[in-house]
């Protein structure tokens, strides 16, 4: 699912997407208005984004809405937690380091 979840983010337009559903709910139509694509390119991108675990839909009526799913980014963030954690670690032994050899006059 994590690669799912970073293929589905790696486009701008899905990134815009989520952003305007950060707002709430929206139909798939009033996301597609002001983007420059058409109805069934903007269907196809809600798809990748449902795939990916981000966004879920929901039909009322003849209406398809759709919502963030904020669990869908979890294992991303878990993923990027590890990977902080693991670089600012070696960034302070690396810096500790440096700061004994000046000490040291080297």
């Amino acid at each position: 699912m994590l690669d799912r979840a970073y293929a589905a983010l790696a486009d701008p337009t899905r990134r815009h997407l989520i952003e305007v559903l950060r707002q709430g709910d929206a139909r798939i139509t009033d996301l597609a208005a002001p983007l420059p694509m058409t109805f069934a390119g903007v269907s196809r991108h809600v798809g990748v984004l449902e795939s990916a675990g981000l966004i879920q839909r929901e039909v009322r009526g003849r209406e398809h809405w759709v919502s963030l799913r904020p669990e869908g980014l979890t294992a991303a963030q878990h993923w990027i937690d590890e990977q902080t954690r693991f670089w600012s670690t070696r960034a302070d032994a690396l810096a500790a380091r440096l700061r004994r050899k000046k000490a040291d006059g080297r």
